[in-house]
């Protein structure tokens, strides 16, 4: 098995909620809408899509349930502090709660993280080490 991911697929609670706040809040753009799942336009990367939660958990043969951290965290490399600072900012317009807000991380680097309305967790980062960055943007 390769160090691959072809799609993250994301269990909601609410497709219509989570659609604004991907679309309106942050600019996504739908390449694929079949109703019971979303898939956003990836510019190249793993694409993005979202089932709903009862769905998704039927699907991969567990349940809906699930509570407190998941172990999951999504990524958002960028390549300025500003450009944490900006999307921090849109995020949290568009519905987001700021779970630790955008300032100098431990490592090094300048980041900060927030929840989706779905509880996802999101984490931005910058660090000015290294050009082999994955870079989101």
């Amino acid at each position: 098995m390769k160090a691959h991911v072809s799609s993250i697929l994301l269990g909601v609670q609410d497709m219509d909620r989570a659609k604004r706040f991907y679309t309106e809040g942050l600019g996504w753009k739908i390449k694929n809408d079949w109703g019971v799942s979303v898939f956003f336009e990836s510019d190249g990367a793993s694409p993005v899509g979202f089932y709903s939660r009862e769905g998704l958990a039927e699907q991969v043969g567990t349940t809906p349930e699930g509570t407190g951290f998941s172990g999951l965290v999504l990524t958002y490399v960028v390549r300025s502090e500003a450009r944490v600072d900006e999307v921090m900012a849109e995020a949290e317009k568009a519905g987001a709660t700021v779970l630790k807000p955008a300032g100098a991380l431990p490592w090094g680097g300048y980041g900060g993280t927030f929840a989706d309305p779905d509880g996802y967790i999101w984490s931005l980062g910058y660090s000015a080490e290294g050009e082999d960055q994955p870079y989101a943007e």
